[in-house]
């Protein structure tokens, strides 16, 4: 499997990048970020410092993924998608001078295994998605969602679980589509 840079992606020669893994138009890999293998970063996807992802992991076209950030392998993140790290935003202090690296502390979000997330959602600092979890398009996720967890809505509020097939699972967890049963 043969890794590709476009030719208008910026990445940074301290970022590790993973075999297989393809960085399309106009994107940006920061320094230190670790992307994994077979991984599809969309044109104008922006990739924070330090941000760890896993192998497998698609990010479509305009996804912001900044410091702190760490996706497990398999995870999804649609057109637009923000993680946030920043609990308490401002430019300046209150002296009004601007702020620097020190003036902040990073609120790390954590996207678990396989999980989904629909275009346009935004996942506040120092959030957590559980593995095979999906989050609606649009969605503002203020609190952890956990495990297998379908989460919708501004704010996002939790709206059952869900199968990594996709299904909505019932109340037994056993998906009807293909049979998964739900770790309990």
């Amino acid at each position: 499997m043969k890794t590709y840079i476009h030719p208008t992606a910026e990445v940074s020669a301290e970022a590790i990048i993973g075999e297989g893994t393809k960085i399309w138009h106009q994107a940006q890999v920061r320094e230190r970020a670790r992307i994994g293998q077979a991984c599809i970063i969309g044109k104008g996807a922006y990739v924070d410092f330090e941000v760890v992802m896993g192998d497998h992991c698609k990010l479509q076209n305009g996804v912001y993924v900044y410091h702190g950030a760490t996706l497990e392998n398999g995870v999804f993140l649609g057109p637009g998608v923000m993680l946030l790290n920043d609990k308490y935003p401002r430019a300046i202090k209150p002296d009004g001078t601007l702020k620097g690296d020190a003036d902040w502390q990073v609120s790390p979000t954590h996207i678990g295994y396989g999980a989904g997330i629909g275009g346009g959602a935004v996942i506040l600092p120092g959030v957590a998605i559980g593995k095979w979890a999906i989050i609606g398009s649009g969605a503002v996720v203020t609190r952890n969602v956990p495990d297998y967890g379908l989460a919708y809505g501004n704010p996002a509020r939790l709206f059952g679980l869900v199968c990594p097939c996709g299904e909505k699972l019932p109340q037994d967890g056993v998906c009807a589509r293909c049979g998964y049963v739900i770790e309990k």
